[in-house]
């Protein structure tokens, strides 16, 4: 299958599990209430169960995020969310940078790694690190920066984390506006996207 296509189907998969959540949640809430009766227990859980997906499974705990935002607020969760993914980022980068390809591709596709590799330039690497954090899964660019660059684990964080934070509050508080302005949010969202890609063709084929 091609890997565009692919993409595409995983992502809508995602945004339909994210608004199935969120009607779910929202419908039910006093369910979701008397079953995570200790709300430290609950957060904790969610922070372990982010980043495992972060260092380990290469999946996304993005549909769950309605679930903590009903529960626990948005900001809380937004913060949640960019602490849990930051740690998990942290250490994917470490084993990436100490044991190398011989430990990652044991549980992340190899050619997502070099795939990777190929976008990250060796001048401007901070705002890169910031710009790929917009629109690469962490894992997969955790442990490609750990292997293939020489950048410090200080300057990654923080490049982790400002590039993360925007997202990590948005979907935090879309998970807690009313179902019917998610759907309107992510139609928005995918016009833009659609908008830009027939940009990007149109500039391809008329001006280079």
């Amino acid at each position: 299958m091609n890997r565009k296509i692919k993409g595409l189907i995983e992502v809508l998969i995602i945004v339909t599990l994210f608004l199935l959540f969120s009607y779910l949640v929202q419908k039910n809430i006093s369910y979701f209430e008397s079953l995570i009766v200790n709300d430290v227990l609950g957060i904790l859980v969610f922070i372990f169960i982010e980043f495992i997906s972060i260092v380990v499974a290469p999946v996304t705990t993005l549909p769950l995020i309605p679930i903590a935002s009903n529960l626990w607020g948005w900001v809380l969760t937004g913060l949640i969310s960019i602490f849990a993914w930051s740690f998990g980022a942290w250490v994917a980068f470490v084993i990436g940078r100490k044991y190398g390809v011989q430990i990652i591709k044991k549980f992340i596709s190899l050619k997502d790694i070099y795939r990777i590799e190929k976008k990250v330039p060796e001048e401007s690497l901070f705002w890169t690190v910031v710009l790929l954090r917009l629109i690469t899964p962490v894992d997969i660019l955790s442990y490609a920066l750990g292997i293939f660059t020489k950048m410090d684990i200080r300057t990654y964080l923080f490049a982790t984390i400002i590039g993360i934070t925007p997202f990590a509050f948005i979907f935090a508080y879309l998970g807690s506006v009313p179902i019917q302005y998610q759907i309107i949010s992510f139609l928005a969202f995918g016009v833009l996207i659609l908008i830009g890609w027939v940009v990007r063709i149109i500039y391809k084929k008329y001006f280079k």
